[in-house]
């Protein structure tokens, strides 16, 4: 019988086989549980701030691992992904976020830290596990806030896709830089409307399992490209 993960601190599961006397300290991964209370604060607070309009959350494949690539041009778009996508996700999200009282609370709900200087391997260890476990890993494949067009790509994205074999829904927001807000000028007008446009899942390897650095770059090419025709497609229905 298949033993399971007991829970250990701050919402992350904890192997019973490092767990054991004399074992290393024990390796933790991200907790769903910890990613659904992450989720249900995101509803409270993205809805209760602004006025999300959520477009073809359905194509979400409702279990088994999934990456949401979503365009990054406002601090807000992730929490806002994180409020009104249809499944717990863990978002990779840069380490200088994991300051103060703020580092404990994003861990708890499930959100893993990444050093964007370096090949951080726990990130990738705990990334990789997310959707091992069948769990929804959130990327900015861009890699930091831009202009959120997906005009850039870092190799990230197409190796957890390809690694894992998940399929990629792409995921536009849009209307969060539109205008800035009069209390707190960091932020989306409150009660204003932000767009978030959920795409097809797609495949981004090319079916031979390959993982050189030739098959990644290919499938980073396939990648940008999906992503930039699914921002255009968004853009269109939503007149932004």
């Amino acid at each position: 019988m298949r033993r399971h993960a007991r829970r250990g601190e701050a919402g992350r599961e904890v192997s019973p086989a490092a767990s054991a006397p004399g074992a290393p300290a024990p390796r933790v991964t991200p907790s769903e549980r910890g990613a659904d209370v992450g989720r249900r604060i995101g509803v409270g607070l993205m809805y209760g701030l602004w006025k999300p309009r959520v477009l073809g959350s359905w194509r979400v494949p409702a279990t088994g691992p999934v990456i949401l690539a979503v365009n990054h041009s406002h601090n807000v778009d992730g929490p806002m992904v994180m409020g009104v996508a249809p499944r717990p996700t863990h978002f990779l999200i840069k380490k200088e976020a994991f300051v103060g009282p703020l580092g404990p609370f994003l861990r708890g709900i499930g959100q893993l830290q990444v050093d964007r200087t370096t090949a951080d391997r726990t990130a990738i260890t705990d990334a990789l596990a997310v959707l091992d476990q069948g769990g929804v890993l959130g990327i900015f494949p861009e890699g930091t806030r831009g202009d959120g067009d997906f005009a850039s790509l870092r190799a990230g994205l197409a190796y957890f896709a390809v690694r894992s074999g998940a399929p990629i829904v792409p995921v536009a927001v849009l209307g969060s830089t539109e205008r800035r807000g009069r209390l707190i000028k960091q932020l989306p007008p409150l009660r204003s409307r932000v767009d978030v446009v959920f795409g097809d899942p797609f495949d981004a390897g090319d079916g031979s399992g390959r993982r050189t650095r030739k098959a990644l770059d290919e499938a980073t090419v396939r990648i940008q490209g999906q992503l930039t025709a699914h921002l255009e497609n968004a853009r269109r229905l939503t007149g932004r």
